[in-house]
């Protein structure tokens, strides 16, 4: 088994700054979890706090159920990737590779089946006699990754170990890490500001800000349903849109919204949800993402209607940034929904309509920015 239980844990510094509030996070065996916020959250220091290299102020941590404040960092059986490779140059990959064996005396035989398994795994054993400086970064970043799995550890952290890479070896880096995850017996903790990688590669995000967590949940669990504006704004590219707008109770139990003077309908789940929720008829954020917004050519009660200021051609889609009542929308029109005119290209001032998705919308509270639904 290797579960991680962080209980109530923070990180002051001594400047009397807390990097880190009331950490709370089970972490199931052989689970990816992945710590994801904006620069400066606390997320990478959590991280090192489970790694023994930052000291804990407060709280406990469990590894196995074995309490580790205080246990030395190569006595907690974890393995770390960094962003920046940390490989020793004027060693081969192999020898990169065996160097935490050979610190813990292992035997040469298992040392070699160890190295060679793991090389297999990462597609690196054609670069084993070379030195780091002959690799691109992605195949650096490899062999930083196989010298933490030859260990077998019970818990392998990753440190934004694919920032430092291009996005074409981003994408493949992130497959690669998707199929190591089968096939070795580990739990993963990892941490990116990237959200695609966290929407990606885990089980469970834990979405970090300001040293505090908003929300954890699955990927699809924080994309459908997030918890507040924090969350809906940072899940999800391009970014959600935000409205300014009116919930009104039209009594009985039945809402709908007012965004620009337009009727924005709700679900009838919606509409029973905050009903029992007792909430009143006031000034709300609405939130829509640029996906469930859509695009028509009629006219009506719901319609909002706006002129084209930038047009992103995506290949099968535009990111159209529309200017309505002197706000930016940004939507998402596949190209096939588009009339036959307007898939070449669509040109500055061009007057588009739109309404929203009635299931796809979310509603904030104004004061404390709390999702109502």
């Amino acid at each position: 088994m290797s579960t991680v239980t962080l209980k109530g844990v923070k990180k002051i510094y001594d400047n009397a700054v807390t990097a880190v509030h009331d950490f709370d996070l089970d972490i199931a065996d052989k689970e990816f979890i992945v710590l994801v916020g904006p620069s400066g959250c606390g997320k990478s220091t959590t991280l090192r706090m489970v790694a023994g290299l930052e000291e804990i102020s407060a709280g406990e941590l469990y590894i196995d159920g074995k309490l580790v404040n205080d246990v030395e960092p190569k006595d907690r059986d974890i393995a770390m990737v960094f962003q920046s490779y940390a490989l020793y140059p004027h060693m081969t990959v192999r020898e990169n590779m065996e160097f935490p064996l050979k610190l813990k005396k292992f035997p040469k035989e298992e040392i070699d089946q160890r190295v060679k398994e793991a090389a297999e795994i990462l597609g690196i054993t054609q670069y084993l006699d070379r030195k780091p400086k002959a690799l691109s970064g992605g195949q650096r970043q490899r062999v930083a990754i196989g010298r933490a799995i030859v260990r077998e550890p019970k818990v392998l952290l990753m440190d934004e170990p694919l920032s430092n890479l291009d996005a074409k070896l981003r994408n493949e880096m992130r497959a690669e890490i998707i199929k190591l995850r089968q096939r070795i017996n580990t739990t993963f903790v990892y941490v990116t500001h990237d959200q695609t990688e966290a929407m990606t590669l885990a089980d469970r995000i834990v979405i970090m800000k300001d040293g505090f967590i908003q929300q954890i949940g699955t990927p699809q669990e924080v994309f459908e349903h997030p918890i507040n504006i924090f969350v809906a704004g940072f899940i999800g590219t391009p970014q959600m849109n935000f409205f300014d707008a009116k919930l009104v109770a039209d009594g009985a139990g039945a809402y709908h919204a007012d965004v620009f003077g337009t009727r924005i309908d709700l679900t009838a789940q919606d509409q029973q949800a905050l009903a029992a929720a007792g909430v009143q008829g006031k000034d709300i954020i609405l939130g829509i993402r640029p996906e469930h917004i859509r695009f028509t050519q009629g006219s009506g009660d719901d319609i909002l209607s706006g002129k084209v200021e930038v047009s992103e051609m995506m290949g099968s889609e535009y990111y159209l940034h529309v200017n309505c009542n002197g706000k930016d929308i940004v939507l998402r029109v596949p190209t096939a929904d588009l009339p036959a005119d307007l898939r070449g290209g669509i040109a500055y001032g061009t007057q588009m309509n739109f309404t929203f998705r009635p299931e796809a919308i979310h509603l904030f509270d104004k004061e404390t920015e709390r999702n109502l639904i």
